[in-house]
């Protein structure tokens, strides 16, 4: 699924007002009527250099983007930080298998 299918999923059309806040590594970004940001004319999303920065996102690296529908907001997850809770999970899985 592509950035602009989630914008659609979340109704947020071109210049939508957003607000983008780092949070725990991760980006949350909300509709705001007097947001800083907006989503593109062609329906793209804005990430400013330093709220990537503050995130660890370098350039042209792969994000995991997850819209909540119900509750508005989209997270954008920097690939780290999806490979550090897949290894945590499975570390916690290998050594649930031990226990039985």
């Amino acid at each position: 699924m592509s950035a602009q299918q989630l914008l659609r999923a979340l109704d947020w059309s071109p210049h939508h007002r957003i607000d983008i806040q780092p949070r725990r590594g991760m980006l949350v970004i909300r509709s705001a009527s007097d947001g800083r940001h907006q989503v593109g004319s062609r329906g793209d999303l804005p990430l400013p250099a330093n709220a990537q920065h503050m995130c660890r996102i370098g350039p042209g690296q792969p994000v995991l983007l997850v819209a909540i529908v119900t509750h508005d907001p989209l997270v954008v997850h920097p690939v780290s930080t999806v490979v550090r809770l897949l290894a945590d999970l499975h570390n916690h899985l290998a050594g649930a298998g031990n226990d039985r």
